[in-house]
């Protein structure tokens, strides 16, 4: 059984289908079209899918310097004005599409199918692209929605621990974000690993239409839909001073930890607020502690390079720090807090209590950025 709604946007309504079995069906409606395709996954693709962009899907690729490879490839294979393009792959893969038919000839349709679970909850509506420059994460992009989002539940059976739980970090997050009904309802859906088919389709739908209130509300990151940086800001820096060894999603839970730590020491949350944001605590914790338990060792963290990249994120400005935390009864805030040794204090603090609290070993290490 599939579910499928429509997201309006400024460029036009696109539909998402979520189902089982739906690759099948996006290859026979589009046997002319141009794949950009994870490397890993070309293996599954129909033979009628003749035209294809192998990618490794890693941060390297996902940046400025390489989109001339990608561009050219299109090139290559004779991309005009009426191809169409349909990407296959993770949240790497979207951002590249996103960015690579966003400004090929002005413009090309196009079609996501995403294959991670990150993908899937959150990142393959909205129209965004995110592209590193020169180190710097998710520096330049900008908004250009599908057509059409085809999501295949059956892509979940070739992911591991780390993979499902960040996903589920990402479907939590923005969950937590809507209000507490929304995050009570998420939970009672029984997020998990490992993750069955018919309860990843309800936690799919349930995080995708909740994402549907904020991107049609606020399509352009104004407002509201800024609350879904939430962990973000923390976590990128953690995923830069770490050259990526910890992965977007993982990353993404731990930085909603330490703006827990950084709000409760900030005095920013009522009693009920600091007891509504220690559930989330809970549930993220013990989602980490899965991956942990599954085999994934944490990298050695510099916490003074964390902090710098923390201190170059592209969303503060000269004066302030811009941070979503949670405040006063639990909700989220976009804040701004003094750019000062005081707030650099109370951000190490906050890092140092997270990391302790999981085990990771802050000593600095010679590979770290």
């Amino acid at each position: 059984m599939q579910e499928s709604f429509d997201i309006v946007s400024s460029s036009g309504s696109y539909a998402v289908r979520i189902g089982r079995g739906l690759l099948a069906n996006v290859v026979d409606a589009h046997r002319d079209a141009i794949y950009l395709v994870d490397e890993r996954l070309a293996h599954l693709l129909p033979e009628a899918a003749a035209r294809r962009v192998l990618i490794e899907a890693n941060e390297s690729r996902k940046s400025l310097e390489a989109m001339p490879e990608v561009i050219l490839k299109l090139r290559e294979l004779g991309a005009n004005r009426s191809t169409h393009i349909v990407s296959i792959g993770g949240g790497v893969l979207q951002d590249i599409a996103t960015f690579a038919a966003s400004v090929y000839m002005r413009g090309l349709s196009w079609t996501y199918m995403p294959t991670t679970l990150l993908g899937m909850a959150d990142s393959c509506i909205g129209g965004k692209s995110s592209i590193n420059v020169l180190g710097y994460k998710n520096l330049v992009g900008n908004f250009y929605p599908p057509v059409e989002v085809v999501i295949d539940i059956d892509f979940i059976r070739s992911l591991d621990a780390e993979q499902v739980i960040g996903g589920l970090n990402e479907a939590v997050k923005i969950c937590y974000a809507r209000g507490a009904q929304s995050f009570a309802d998420y939970l009672a859906e029984g997020p998990a690993w490992p993750l069955p088919p018919e309860t990843a389709q309800r936690l799919l739908t349930r995080s995708l239409i909740t994402k549907k209130w904020f991107i049609e509300i606020d399509e352009f990151d104004r407002k509201e839909r800024l609350l879904l940086n939430y962990g973000h800001t923390f976590g990128h820096a953690l995923e830069a001073a770490t050259q990526f060894g910890v992965s977007h999603g993982v990353a993404v839970g731990l930085g909603m930890l330490v703006a827990i730590d950084f709000a409760k020491r900030g005095a920013r949350l009522t009693q009920t607020g600091a007891s509504h944001a220690e559930a989330l605590g809970r549930h993220v914790s013990a989602m980490t502690d899965i991956v942990v338990e599954s085999g994934v060792r944490w990298p050695k963290v510099d916490l003074t390079a964390v902090l710098q990249k923390f201190d170059n994120d592209k969303k503060h400005n000269t004066e302030f720090y811009r941070v979503v935390v949670p405040v006063r009864d639990g909700e989220l805030e976009l804040v701004s807090i003094a750019r000062n040794d005081d707030t650099r204090a109370a951000l190490r603090a906050s890092y140092e209590a997270v990391f302790s609290q999981l085990g990771i070993d802050t000593a600095v290490a010679s590979n770290v950025a």
